[in-house]
């Protein structure tokens, strides 16, 4: 199955940790959603905005496990449509926490979250969004 990850699960290395082989990584983006980081991270709707992630193959069962894990537990699956970076739209999966769950800040996850998406060359605009979260 495809699964957009926006958030620290689009380092590879945690995946690995927690069970997860993706294989064919693009990278991405869905229109009219904006990141939001409480105590974890989370999209939401948002007209004009984009939300910048990775497309990866992954075992079913394999995600399945990932979620079910307590601090994940919450996230819900929706079926969203992922603007490649060659412009191709592409279903996917997305796990997202619902808005009333989001509460509190987290500076370090943004911090370690900028640190990847800076790795991962996602637009200026983008970084520097994420930038504001770490204070």
């Amino acid at each position: 199955m495809k699964v957009f990850f926006y958030g620290l699960f689009m380092d590879q290395t945690i995946l690995a940790k927690n069970g997860v082989e993706p294989t064919q990584i693009r990278k991405g983006y869905l229109n009219d959603y904006t990141l939001k980081i409480g105590n974890r991270a989370s999209l939401l709707p948002c007209k004009n905005e984009n939300a910048y992630g990775l497309v990866m193959s992954v075992d079913e069962i394999q995600i399945e496990d990932l979620y079910a894990e307590p601090s994940v537990a919450d996230y819900v699956p929706e079926e969203v449509l992922v603007v490649m970076d060659d412009n191709e739209s592409v279903k996917a999966w997305c796990y997202n926490l619902p808005e009333a769950s989001l509460m509190g800040t987290n500076a370090s996850y943004a911090k370690s979250l900028y640190e990847l998406a800076k790795k991962l060359e996602f637009p200026e605009d983008y970084l520097i969004k994420i930038k504001s979260m770490t204070a």
